[in-house]
């Protein structure tokens, strides 16, 4: 498929700006510094001019009850089942009908619980909850409630309207969304022959010819690449056509999987020998491993980096163990994969899977592990079978029991120093013991997904050019996945049996990404590989330079052109244009080294 160089530099654009939007939402909010999700604010000594930050609003609060001093108290509707914290104490002035006023800083990226106490008495006064707007600036009137003697009225008074901090990522959408109408308008209009000629008319046909075919965002699949970043190590033959949409998913611990399989069919099918293969899947996982510790290591933030302060866990790290044991896995127990099912009895609709029972067997052994760990290991000052964040959730009950095993494993083993400093739960649940998202625990599931990959790659070399079957399998894992979530979730956020959690990496976690993982190699492979609808740029050349890219975006992260110094720090549409830009050039530098044939491989 090809297409005019405007058109896919466009096309590769818009879909670039699609693609940090999200990334544009969350990075303001990556830090405490940047407002995340605010700390409950400070006592600000009653001041009534409060600097804000982004995500945050201006609450003046008015005590107008005679003789009565207030505690207010803070939380988010997002901290799930959160003790209060202290948000301001504001006393009574002493002066009849002149108002007591503080000024604090409150959060606007979820909902905020506000509770009213009489600080002599210690009984609640009122209660409200409400959702502020960014930079708005809002009044909490606490007045003697007018018909009745003894009740209080709590009114909130909006001063000044907020912000739309939405606005620049809609406008970035919008436009994206018009650059992909105008591509594939333009796409069609190329592909009509009338148009065609008057094209070849107004300028060179030699030089039209060149642009239509044009291997901008299409290369062959039948094309023998020369190397390839990625987590396989070896790659088809020629011959052979490459599966465009696993590059173009590429990212997921779940490609990892797919890709895989699909490589060390490739190299097994060329001949090589079984320990040789072992060797270079040693070597590689060893290499991944080496480049998470020594060269994308957060613990650099804390100074030189020293072995006693060095991160052992990491997402390389993850990515070296979990790679090599799936590998492993499928060399120790692999088989000629069928070139026809028709004259093969031992074809049938099930094969993927059965052919693969003693790998299943040890995957089911490694998550019953993980479910015994996690369920049944004491921890100390902790309940057995704690999921929880600690810190001030549950209210308040096991502030120091963190990831529950999963942190209890890490700190045993790899030692409070050799592990993640600044979990995401110390920001809305002010935990304060080191956790390692990338930890020992949270891998065995990480091989979990892993595997689910595999099984992803088997369906399509199982059951090559056989599209309907594919599509059917996929559509099965997606649902039966799907409701193993729902079984483990009670279909909610936090009552379930084994929430979604990413930090823990819980087995309900792994079954709702691979559930989605299906789901979109159900939508790409259609339109990526079997119709040609769309080739998968720009996401194809990242993907194609996966490691490389990722490593680099590590190190240089705080360098320019990747980050500068903004104009206004607090402002969202700034932020926004510097993730895509950031973005952009790395997808520019992944296209410039694929057009060049340059692939970091290890």
């Amino acid at each position: 498929m090809s297409g005019a160089p405007g058109a896919g530099r466009a096309l590769a654009a818009l879909l670039l700006a699609a693609s940090v939007l999200s990334a544009a939402l969350l990075a303001p909010g990556g830090s405490p510094e940047r407002g995340a999700e605010a700390a409950p604010p400070r006592d600000l000594d009653k001041k009534k001019h409060v600097d804000l930050k982004m995500d945050q609003a201006l609450l003046l609060i008015h005590n107008e009850l005679r003789g009565t001093n207030l505690t207010v108290f803070w939380n988010s509707e997002r901290c799930y089942h959160c003790l209060f914290q202290v948000l301001v104490n504001v006393s009574w002035s002493g002066k009849p009908g002149k108002p007591s006023i503080a000024a604090v800083a409150v959060s606007t990226q979820h909902g905020s619980l506000l509770q009213l106490n009489d600080t002599l008495e210690e009984k609640e006064v009122c209660r409200l909850e409400y959702t502020f707007g960014e930079f708005g600036n809002y009044s909490l009137l606490v007045k003697q409630a007018p018909n009745g003697v003894n009740e209080t009225a709590c009114d909130i008074v909006v001063n000044k309207n907020p912000i739309d901090s939405n606005l620049p990522v809609c406008i970035a959408f919008l436009v994206g969304v018009a650059l992909i109408i105008a591509v594939f308008f333009l796409r069609f209009l190329l592909s009509l022959d009338d148009f065609h000629n008057w094209i070849s008319k107004a300028i060179n046909s030699r030089e039209t010819d060149r642009l239509i075919n044009s291997e901008l965002g299409s290369p062959s699949r039948a094309g023998s690449i020369g190397g390839d970043a990625q987590l396989e190590a070896w790659h088809p033959p020629a011959a052979s056509p490459r599966l465009r949409c696993v590059d173009t998913f590429r990212g997921f611990v779940f490609i990892m999987g797919s890709s895989v399989f699909l490589s060390m069919t490739s190299i097994l099918q060329r001949g090589c020998s079984k320990f040789k293969l072992l060797g270079k899947i040693a070597w590689r996982s060893f290499l991944l491993i080496c480049i998470g510790v020594v060269i994308v290591n957060p613990n650099y933030c804390l100074g030189p980096l020293s072995w006693d302060k060095v991160r052992i866990p990491g997402v390389l790290q993850r990515l070296g163990v979990t790679y090599f044991v799936v590998a492993v896995l499928e060399l120790i127990f692999a088989k000629p994969v069928p070139e026809s099912c028709a004259s093969e009895r031992s074809c049938f609709s099930l094969r993927d899977i059965i052919f693969s029972w003693p790998q299943w067997l040890f995957i089911l052994m490694l998550e019953s592990i993980w479910l015994g760990l996690t369920f049944f290991l004491p921890v100390p000052g902790c309940p057995t079978g704690y999921l929880g964040p600690g810190g001030i959730g549950d209210w308040g009950k096991y502030p120091n029991c963190t990831g529950g095993a999963a942190g209890y494993i890490d700190r045993l083993l790899l030692g409070d120093d050799h592990i993640y400093q600044h979990p995401s739960s110390a920001v809305l649940y002010h935990t304060e013991v080191a956790y390692d998202p990338e930890g020992i625990l949270g891998t065995i599931n990480s091989i979990v997904m892993a595997f689910l990959g595999i099984q992803a790659g088997k369906i399509l070399l199982y059951y090559k050019d056989q599209t309907k079957d594919i599509l059917i399998r996929f559509t099965a894992w997606c649902c039966f996945l799907g409701l193993i979530s729902v079984a483990l979730t009670k279909v909610s956020e936090n009552e379930g049996f084994i929430p979604i959690n990413k930090n823990l990496w819980s087995i309900s976690y792994v079954t709702t990404l691979s559930s989605f993982a299906f789901f979109i190699l159900l939508i790409l492979y259609p339109i990526v590989d079997v119709k040609g609808l769309w080739t998968g740029s720009p996401f194809f050349y990242p993907g194609m330079n996966s490691i490389l890219v990722y490593v680099g975006h590590e190190v240089f992260e705080n360098y320019f052109p990747f980050q500068w110094k903004l104009q206004d720090n607090q402002s969202h549409k700034e932020h926004l244009i510097q993730n895509i830009v950031a973005t952009a050039i790395w997808v520019l530098i992944a296209y410039i080294l694929y057009k060049k044939k340059v692939f970091w491989k290890i």
